[in-house]
This record gives structure tokens, sequence and C-alpha cells, in this order.
């Protein structure tokens, strides 16, 4: 196959690693920056052009940054729409990166999590801290990534005070429940396809609570219980992705989904596991693509 890596960091480490496990898989690889691709929006013949040639590959491997979203979304769809396979649909890497629509997709499907809050009034301050069971609370900016614009506000004042600063930016924010009994430790599970391929348990530094490893945390290999798994495979099919990196953390009452992340990193989950995840999505999309050329074999009627 010809695979294409939609990704603005060619040298880091995820995906440095990617194209290194498609050419060993005997596959060619290229690198796109999604941000100088060009679309044809033409009907009956969507295309994609690289700096001046139109991009023609089987498959593609989204990396998309947050900041690019709706850029990188609409170049992922226009590939879809010409028939390419991709790791990840545009739909699901949208679902996943709107942290309240994320949040709804998977309580409409029964996933549990956190109890969260969502409001724009300041005046419901009250009503919506009662709402996650009071302080200390975890409020979420809806456009931060890799622990960034996630504050513990650990008194009521602190929260108003935080909520008011935030409402003062307009900045549209979550407010969550905070699960002490988790210590300042949460999981990251990398789901590819419907197989959890590797886990990870990551702690706070010292004086954080956050445990996202560009926080400074510390992470080691773990094995999920039946119900983490599953829980995490749910969530990500919840927001229709196919590779996910989903967070979670154990509470009283069970498991719960913090996030689910459609581009995870993968240094630090291969670095804990000694696993290759970057071959698991190749090997994926092998599968998919064997998969699409059966079912265009079937559908082909024989001619005598």
């Amino acid at each position: 196959m010809k695979i294409a890596l939609l990704s603005r960091a060619p040298n880091c480490y995820s995906s440095k690693h990617i194209v290194d496990a498609g050419v060993i898989a005997g596959h060619e690889m290229i690198v796109l920056d999604y941000l100088r691709c060009r679309m044809d929006i033409a009907a009956g013949d969507p295309a994609v052009f690289y700096m001046g040639e139109r991009v023609q590959v089987d498959a593609i491997i989204p990396r998309i940054a947050a900041s690019y979203t709706f850029y990188g979304a609409a170049v992922v769809r226009q590939f879809e729409m010409g028939g390419v396979l991709t790791a990840n649909s545009a739909l699901g890497i949208s679902q996943s990166r709107d942290k309240l629509r994320c949040h709804q997709l998977l309580a409409r499907k029964g996933v549990d999590m956190p109890v969260t809050g969502f409001a724009h009034n300041i005046h419901d301050i009250d009503m919506l801290l009662d709402s996650v069971g009071g302080t200390p609370v975890i409020l979420k900016l809806l456009e931060g990534s890799q622990g960034k614009g996630v504050v513990l506000a650990e008194t009521r004042r602190s929260a108003e005070s935080i909520i008011a600063a935030f409402s003062k930016l307009d900045a549209n924010f979550l407010v969550q429940e905070y699960i002490e009994e988790a210590g300042g430790s949460d999981i990251r599970a990398l789901v590819v396809g419907k197989t959890v391929v590797g886990a990870m348990i990551r702690t706070a530094a010292a004086g954080e609570f956050r445990a996202n490893l560009h926080q400074g945390g510390s992470a080691q290999v773990l094995k999920l219980t039946k119900e983490e798994k599953e829980l995490a495979l749910h969530a990500t099919q919840s927001v229709n992705l196919r590779v996910a990196g989903v967070d979670l953390i154990r509470s009283s009452r069970g498991p719960l989904v913090l996030e689910v992340n459609s581009s995870p990193g993968l240094e630090g989950i291969e670095a804990a596991t000694g696993k290759d995840i970057a071959g698991r999505i190749i090997k994926f999309l092998e599968k998919q693509n064997a998969m699409k050329k059966g079912s265009e074999i079937t559908s082909t009627p024989n001619l005598v």
C-alpha cells in the first residue's frame, strides 16, 4: 500500500515510528503537512493536492494537532470521500476534540465518567458546583490538551474565582467531579480497531495533580481488568474512533473515562509497555485494506 501520514511534526517520535513501521512492513510511506494540502471540491471527483500535485494513496494515518482540528478534519474528510482508507474518520476526530460533545456522546452511550457539568451564566456557579458534588473540583478548558487548561480548585472560593476569570475571558469550560481516591494517577489505554493493544498507569509528579507525561508524570506498564478493557473499547466506539488513547481513572465505583484522544502519543506507552504500537496501527490498516478488496471482489458481478 501507499500510506500517507498526515502530520505537521514529521520528526517527532510518533511520526517517525509510524513511518518506520510502515516501511518495515513493505509499504510506501509519505508524510504530508495537512495544512499545505489543497482540496478541490468537485462533483464526482474529490481531490487532494499537495505542493501542486494530486495525492494518490491507498490509506492515511491522521495525526491532527488540536489547534488545527477544523482544517485537518476537512482534509481527512476529503480523502474519505475519494474512497481512501483512514485510521480515524474525520467525524471521530472532530467529536473527540470537542470535549463537551465528546462527554455528551459518552453519556448518551452509557459510558461511565466522573460527574460533569457545563454552564454559561456565571450566576449558576453554586448550582454547577453542587451538581458535581461540591469542591474540590476539576475545571477543564474545552480547547485544552496534554493537561493544559486543567485546574484543580480545592475550595468553593477558589472555584468561584477561577470560574469568574474564565467567564471574563469568554472561555468555555467543564466542571468535573474530583476523584480523590485515584491518588493523582490515571490510566492510558491504547485502542487499535477492536483491541486494547497496550496500557500504562501514569502517576503525577510531586505537588502536581495531573498525571500527564507532558506535565512531569511517570508511567509504568499496567494489565487492565476486563471491565477496564471493555470501557476503553466502548468509549472509543462511542465517538466513532478506531485508533485512540483512552484516559481512565479508578474510582470507588469502578473505572471511569476522563478523555478520548484521537492522536495519542506513542513514545510514553511504547516505552512503558515495550510494545510496537505503531506496527499494530499499520497491521490494522492492512486488515482494513484486505477487507475492502474482498468486498469489492464480491460486489463485482461476473460478466460472461
